[in-house]
């Protein structure tokens, strides 16, 4: 018995990279599924196959502009409702199985929320096969011919494989099958799960055309799931105890030699055919924990990882057994990840262990966020901060996938439904900041340096060797007892060999003559054998010469063709220089576009601010011009009236003075005739002096008015019969300043439908379309004079009001009763003081009882 080597994964350590090591994006696809009733609310557009566009749904809070804002992502890739499974597989699933069989290591994993469809894509249904399915299917109708025996690859429970010779492979199976614990591969297609019968169907079976024939394959595969953040294994076989039933035991996480993670103690099972892998795959999904909510019936409460596992060995230089070198031995691998979803509790409405299953899925999903947050920042800044992969099992597990190398690929499922709006937008925001995260890409490694096409020479041999043989006669070998007799007939037949008396002297003579002639066939039969064996060595012998040459033209090209993949490596590092380049040139030329565009608006609006203050000014000049006419008449008006004003005092003052120098004049005439009639003298009477004319004043009254006016008026009318302009069916702001005082007079100024206001403000200004503003002044008799200033109210082009007076009333009241200005003598007799009061002159008032208007 041989001792068995052990194989290593060819990854290489992920903590020591080439600098110049090519990487690429993680491709990101997006998949729509259908809504499930017609007359839900959608929020998912598909712009075009690489974009979709979300509408906020009907009552939805709008943005602070209140405005909905609608978001475009972009994907590698975009799949509508109408994409069949096969269609996304092929996109999808099929480059990643095709380069596991090219010994590259491959992750896809599905995300989105609750019931978007996840496990569907993954797994399918009857008639509709997911990618699990049918990624297991392509890859053994590739790998079908060249499989390996079962047990000569064998786990070392390490993440590495051993490799057995055909002797202990053949005892290993002799052992499981005397224990029956490993079912047999069936040799056809046999009668399947009904779970899987239907769910590929035979014209949508594919298989990579690039498989290498000198190599031999053998499959394992592995099922865990991740449960509140604990690794259970779906495949292990644990002892039921009915008496006391025993919880799974969780697994734990191992970094190997080659620092690649891998769960320990995790069942791996070798399987031959598509139907024996989804039999083990069907086992562990019977195991995997799922529960009904309010949004998903079947809703996953775990992350699953079914990891198929390729390993392959080189055959020997004949072409015949497998090469017993652990150096030789490759192992790749494929994840499949079905992410359990993100939900909220306030529509899932969890209680007890299904919040705390929700709560775990949660955080799991926010560490992966966070790590490809920090590998971006860490790739686009060039920091160096730590990526917390241990917070999480599902990140820790597959570190290696964005530490190390191969390609990564994540689909994110929709629902378009609209209650499901919010948890979209946020998964599409982790899908477009996962594309910018870059993973170095698998480089192809030669595995062996033996000559190509060994299996297919060793077979032609054995074709060509059977051929020859049945040619001259077919083959005589002791396993096949049909060419032996047909051998045994070529030859002449025995006679009969009974000897009845010892005389006979014709049986033996005769069974000598058979036996010889038999010889001699026998004999003639080995010459040309060894002459067919000397010919088929000298054409081995020459096919190995030409092999041999063709062997050094291979080395000379293989050279060569190292020396050009020098130069296009190197042609290829300046490309990328030149392309960082024209990058870092395009960002620039953005920035300096969207600062000038910037410059542009800011240039646009300061003109359009500068235009539109000139014609405000330009306005405000020639409002400014308007008031200043009007400013000019009104202080040429005024200046008008207070010069009629003091002219008209200045008489009133000079004929009140007369008056009193007449009537002092009287007194001392009457003092003398007092004093000339007690002395007995009689005396003439002295004239009567003249009194002071006022004929003047009166003419001078009668042409003289209240105010001034710069319009021309209108012929004389009669105050009692002048009817006020405030007596109109106008709406009045009536002005009545805190200061006037109220003289509780019987007419009194009564504006009806007016707002009364101690201030004018432009509420009320804004309601009216007359003002009037009550004046109270002391008149030159010592009365208070009421005026009544009115105006128009009109709308300014500022959006103000503005009043523009047009009228004055002028309210004047007088006491009869009131002492006379003349002081009358107590001793005078009744005659003088009669003829005191006929020649008293008359008072100058223009104050009556009515109220009386003047025009301005």
């Amino acid at each position: 018995m041989q001792k068995t080597s052990k194989g290593k994964t060819p990854r290489r350590n992920g903590q020591k990279k080439a600098s110049n090591t090519e990487r690429d994006p993680v491709g990101v696809y997006c998949r729509i599924r259908p809504l499930i009733s017609e007359d839900e609310e959608c929020c998912v557009e598909m712009i075009s196959s690489t974009t979709i566009q979300l509408h906020a749904p009907d009552g939805l809070k709008a943005n602070r502009n209140g405005e909905y804002k609608e978001t475009q992502y972009s994907f590698k890739k975009v799949f509508g409702v109408n994409t069949t499974q096969m269609e996304l597989f092929e996109d999808v699933a099929k480059p990643l199985v095709d380069d596991l069989i090219h010994c590259k290591n491959g992750l896809l994993f599905t995300y989105g929320v609750t019931g978007s469809g996840k496990t569907f894509t993954m797994t399918g249904s009857p008639g509709e096969g997911g990618l699990l399915p049918r990624s297991l299917d392509m890859l053994f109708n590739s790998i079908g011919p060249f499989q390996a025996k079962r047990y000569v690859f064998k786990p070392d429970d390490k993440n590495g494989m051993e490799i057995q010779s055909q002797v202990d492979a053949l005892l290993e199976r002799q052992k499981r099958e005397s224990q029956q614990s490993v079912p047999k591969t069936p040799s056809s297609r046999q009668k399947a799960d009904p779970e899987f019968a239907d769910m590929i169907s035979p014209d949508e079976a594919c298989k990579s055309e690039s498989v290498d024939e000198d190599c031999c394959f053998s499959v394992f595969v592995s099922y865990i799931e991740i449960y509140n953040n604990y690794i259970y294994d779906l495949l292990e076989d644990a002892p039921f105890d009915p008496i006391r039933p025993k919880p799974p035991q969780s697994k734990v996480l191992r970094e190997d030699q080659n620092h690649n993670m891998y769960v320990a103690g995790c069942t791996e099972v070798e399987v031959k055919s598509t139907e024996e892998a989804f039999e083990i795959f069907w086992k562990g999904q019977k195991k995997r924990r799922i529960a009904n909510t309010q949004l998903n019936r079947e809703s996953s409460r775990s992350h699953s990882v079914f990891t198929v596992k390729l390993v392959q060995a080189p055959l020997d230089a004949d072409g015949d057994h497998i090469l017993q070198d652990k150096n030789q031995v490759n192992v790749s691998q494929l994840c499949l990840v079905d992410l359990a979803g993100s939900e909220r509790t306030s529509r899932t409405r969890a209680e007890g262990s299904r919040l705390r299953e929700a709560g775990n899925i949660n955080q799991s999903l926010m560490t992966l966020r966070t790590c490809m947050e920090v590998l971006r920042e860490n790739q686009m800044c060039g920091t160096n901060k730590m990526v917390p992969y241990r917070d999480s099992k599902v990140t820790h597990l597959f570190k290696n996938y964005f530490d190390g190398e191969g390609k990564v690929r994540m689909i994110v499922c929709v629902n378009p439904n609209a209650d499901d709006y919010e948890e979209s937008v946020l998964v599409m925001r982790f899908a477009e900041m996962t594309q910018e995260v870059e993973v170095a890409r698998p480089v192809d490694r030669p595995i062996y340096s033996l000559p190509a096409g060994r299996r297919h020479k060793n077979q032609a041999f054995k074709d060509e060797l059977s051929r020859r043989l049945a040619e001259r006669g077919g083959p005589v070998t002791a396993d096949d007892p049909g060419l032996l007799n047909q051998l045994l007939e070529s030859l002449p037949a025995l006679p009969p060999c009974e000897l009845v008396d010892p005389t006979d002297d014709q049986t033996l003579p005769r069974l000598i003559e058979v036996l010889e002639r038999r010889q001699h066939i026998r004999q003639m039969m080995k010459e040309q054998f060894n002459q067919t064996a000397n010919t088929l060595q000298s054409m081995l012998q020459q096919f190995n010469s030409q092999l041999g040459a063709k062997e050094t033209f291979l080395h000379d090209q293989q050279s060569k063709l190292n020396e050009k993949d020098k130069v296009i490596l190197n042609q290829r590092t300046e490309l990328e220089r030149l392309e960082k380049k024209s990058k870092t040139l395009e960002y620039k030329i953005d920035i300096l576009q969207k600062t000038t565009g910037m410059y542009e608006q800011d240039k646009r609006s300061l003109q359009q601010e500068l235009e539109s203050r000139e014609q405000k000014l330009q306005r405000e000049l020639a409002e400014r011009r308007r008031m200043e006419q009007r400013m000019q008449g009104v202080v040429t008006d005024t200046k008008l009236k207070w010069e009629k004003e003091c002219e008209r005092r200045v008489n009133a003052k000079q004929l009140e003075l007369q008056n009193k120098l007449w009537v002092k004049d009287e007194k001392l005439k009457q003092l003398k005739a007092i004093v000339t009639e007690s002395s007995g003298a009689p005396a003439e009477r002295p004239e009567k002096p003249e009194r002071p004319s006022r004929e003047r004043d009166r003419n001078h009254a009668q042409k003289r008015s209240a105010s001034p006016s710069p319009l021309p008026t209108a012929p004389p009318v009669r105050p009692m019969h002048r009817r006020s302009h405030s007596a109109g069916g106008e709406k009045w702001v009536d002005h009545k300043p805190p200061s006037n005082l109220d003289l509780d007079t019987v007419m009194q100024p009564i504006i009806p439908n007016s707002i009364k206001v101690s201030a004018p403000n432009e509420k009320a200004l804004s309601k009216c379309h007359k003002y009037v503003l009550r004046h109270q002044e002391l008149a030159s008799d010592g009365e208070i004079e009421t005026k009544l200033i009115k105006g128009n109210v009109f709308k300014t082009r500022g959006g103000g009001q503005a009043v523009q007076f047009t009228d004055i009333e002028t309210l004047k009241q007088e006491c009869p009763t009131a002492p006379s200005r003349k002081r009358r003598s107590g001793s005078a007799e009744g005659p003088a003081q009669i003829e005191d009061l006929e020649n008293r002159p008359p008072v100058m008032s223009s104050s009556q009882a009515y109220q009386k208007r003047r025009k301005p």
